[in-house]
């Protein structure tokens, strides 16, 4: 789907990343997903063999059309994982596939724990093991504190199932560190075009004008966000060029945040959705504590009804009502691995988003 060009200009993957510059074969896990995708077509705009390990039954199209090679199987399937190692010859992997939310918290536990786990020890079977490249989340981290937004060496306190499973993923990456060379980039939230989950918030604006914060103060938390484009090129970065992890290494030690440089409050984002949509200010809604719980349970039986999960459910509710604010620092990405975020302002990576979104026929 085309979108509006904002002049953001991307330079070669040989500037970027010289050590992955050449063609060279790629293995990406959750390519049909939302970062995933993104990956796959900017690796295959410059040459190399990607080979996307996807399930039966996933939406491949759109995939197959840039070029990627796709190999049945799945991250929790140590045989599929071993095949599609072996079939692509893979020197790098990028490690995407999990889930974000779920009906059962055991799921999370077997996507984004198995799932790493599987895949870590089938690369450290190869005989020539390939860099892996970890996406993890901030919620694997949980919230900053005292205003501070989080860096790599805090220790972690994830406040859900979703943020305790990620974290489970990066221990299992760490186990195998020693003969996988692994880095782990914990992006916060995640946004651009074909984003479904902000969709989520850009929907009441443009609907109703009326945007939700969670709590009585949870308009005044911050959170960081990083636009998809500029998160796929961290990823590269730190597949060329990253700290690798180590098991029993200082903490932080291989792992990345990446982030924009404005970390808006909830309240703002909604003002700068409804700018990015030409309408007037939206009515804030500040939605208590108990309000939040329960619709959060309300979602988690309509998820279990429908058989799919839903975007409000308990777990998100525990995440946004969690105390501080959701923010880290990029500083270490950028220092050494000379990551930045492409030179726009937020506003203009929001009109961007819902201008697809409208085209998309999403809004």
């Amino acid at each position: 789907m085309a979108h509006a060009n904002f002049g953001t200009i991307r330079p070669s993957l040989a500037a970027i990343a010289p050590e992955i510059a050449g063609p060279r074969p790629v293995l990406v896990t959750g390519a049909s997903g939302f970062i995933g995708g993104r990956l796959t077509r900017r690796l295959i705009e410059h040459g190399h063999l990607v080979f996307c390990l996807q399930r039966a039954g996933s939406h491949t199209e759109e995939l197959r059309t840039t070029g990627a090679r796709i190999l049945a199987g799945d991250v929790t399937d140590a045989a599929s994982v071993q095949r599609a190692l072996g079939e692509s010859q893979a020197t790098t992997v990028f490690h995407l596939a999990g889930l974000v939310r779920a009906r059962f918290p055991g799921d999370f536990m077997r996507a984004n724990a198995m799932g790493v786990e599987t895949v870590a020890a089938s690369c450290s079977r190869c005989t020539s093991p390939p860099v892996l490249t970890l996406v993890s989340s901030l919620a694997a981290a949980g919230p900053s504190s005292a205003g501070m937004p989080r860096t790599e060496c805090d220790d972690p306190v994830p406040m859900s199932s979703y943020g305790r499973s990620k974290l489970a993923g990066e221990k299992a990456a760490a186990r195998h560190a020693g003969v996988v060379p692994t880095t782990i980039v914990r992006p916060p939230v995640v946004f651009g075009p074909g984003d479904r989950a902000l969709l989520e918030v850009f929907r009441p604006v443009a609907r109703w004008s009326v945007h939700g914060v969670p709590g009585w103060r949870g308009g005044d938390r911050r959170f960081s966000l990083v636009h998809v484009d500029d998160l796929v090129e961290g990823l590269i970065l730190a597949a060329a060029s990253g700290e690798r992890l180590q098991a029993r290494g200082p903490p932080g030690q291989g792992v990345y945040f990446m982030s924009g440089d404005e970390r808006p409050t909830y309240a703002d984002l909604g003002l700068a959705i409804a700018v990015a949509l030409g309408r007037k200010p939206p009515t804030i809604i500040r939605v208590p504590g108990p309000v939040l719980r329960l619709l959060g349970i309300g979602g988690d039986l309509v998820s279990r009804l429908r058989g799919r999960a839903c975007w409000i459910n308990s777990d998100k509710m525990a995440e946004a009502l969690a105390a501080g604010s959701w923010t880290c620092s990029s500083v270490k990405a950028r220092e050494q691995l000379g990551w930045s975020p492409a030179p726009l302002a937020l506003a203009d990576r929001l009109l961007e988003t819902a201008i697809w979104y409208r085209q998309a026929g999403w809004l």
